[in-house]
């Protein structure tokens, strides 16, 4: 087995996405391959109450609204977009940690979200989540050896009792932590460390598939780069699928073969990371990527900044038709009418360039926005 204690320390910010030729292989395959998860038409709202006795709804929280997406085995799905876009409850309806209010998630064509009981049990020993605070995810008054092992408690079948030590100290190992740490407790490691932990518990059933809530956003800089790329080794060596959520649009492009940019409960834009960082046809996609910090002095100077006016919608009383165009530049009537479809702009579909990808705009078009 790699020693994976050897990650590179390098910092991720302004790193380029896994290479051209990989990234080409990489979209090939995904076209080829079967996805391991379908996620189709997935909606959460949450009721508006009032009252106490006697509660009324008068409204919801339009958490995630018409989500859909594809997983295929061994590839990494960026999700990113602003904080209350509904990243955090995709991770958590794909878990059944809450219940879509309608749509489908088909687990290898099994829809998840309806099982409960010993089906849902058997069906998450297969899907496991990395959550993004290292400080309180991990119960304080629990060894290391009883958070990594508490799974084998759970799924007895996969490790038996006598063996479940040595099982833990290989996950401490595999994670680059010293597997003699058995017994210490969460608050005598650093961030990095205790995220490291967390890892290693996700790993300790041999998932399909780790839904990684924004793993890396409470770590320093040069830890962020230390744990992304032991993710990115592990995918390799336990063949991992992962749906990597995060703000850091240079993290997403380092780790991600495909990104999704969400928006107020809607993907926005979806493709392959080349196609999305290089070639983005959203206003939304391109005013994320114009706030990107620029290290490269000429670059600064150079780029234009898309500055968007107003504030984000609440997502109990989201805009008619597209949800971006309170804050877009080039809305017109059509946009508060209609709801554009998350599909191939026509003027790209007989086109070879990267811009020919799925876009939620009436309007699709490319701007130069300087690369991240």
């Amino acid at each position: 087995m790699a020693d994976l204690r050897k990650t590179d320390e390098a910092a991720v910010d302004g790193a380029p996405s896994r290479g051209t030729a990989t990234a080409v292989a990489g979209a090939r395959a995904t076209e080829r391959a079967e996805p391991i998860l379908q996620v189709r038409d997935l909606v959460k709202h949450f009721p508006l109450t009032v009252g106490v006795l006697f509660k009324r709804q008068v409204g919801a929280v339009q958490a995630v609204d018409g989500v859909s997406f594809d997983l295929v085995e061994g590839e990494t799905l960026g999700i990113v977009g602003e904080s209350g876009c509904g990243k955090s409850t995709v991770a958590k309806l794909l878990m059944n940690l809450e219940r879509p209010t309608s749509g489908q998630i088909l687990y290898r064509g099994e829809d998840i979200s309806k099982l409960s009981g010993r089906a849902l049990k058997a069906v998450r020993r297969n899907i496991q989540m990395v959550f993004q605070d290292p400080y309180t995810s991990l119960n304080p008054r629990m060894t290391v050896g009883d958070i990594i092992g508490e799974p084998f408690e759970i799924h007895p079948e996969v490790a038996p009792k006598g063996d479940r030590r040595r099982k833990v100290q290989e996950l401490l190992d595999v994670v680059g932590l010293n597997p003699e740490y058995i017994n210490r407790y969460p608050h005598q490691f650093s961030g990095g460390q205790r995220q490291r932990i967390g890892i290693a518990r996700g790993l300790a059933l041999n998932p399909e598939v780790i839904i990684c809530d924004e793993p890396v956003s409470a770590l320093d800089v040069s830890v962020q780069a230390q744990v992304i790329n032991l993710m990115d080794q592990l995918q390799d060596e336990f063949n991992l699928s992962y749906i990597f959520i995060a703000h850091d649009l240079s993290i997403v492009r380092h780790i991600s073969d495909r990104v999704g940019v969400m928006y107020l409960g809607k993907m926005a834009e979806m493709g392959t990371d080349t196609e999305i960082y290089d070639h983005p046809t959203h206003p939304y996609t391109q005013a994320l990527l114009s706030a990107v910090p620029q290290p490269d002095p000429e670059n600064r100077e150079r780029r234009e900044r898309i500055l968007l006016t107003g504030d984000v919608p609440s997502p109990a009383d989201p805009p008619s038709g597209c949800r971006f165009r309170t804050r877009c530049w080039k809305a017109v009537d059509k946009c508060a009418e209609e709801v554009p479809l998350l599909a191939v702009p026509e003027v790209f579909e007989s086109s070879d360039s990267g811009a020919r990808h799925p876009s939620a705009c009436h309007f699709a078009e490319e701007r130069d926005v300087v690369h991240v």
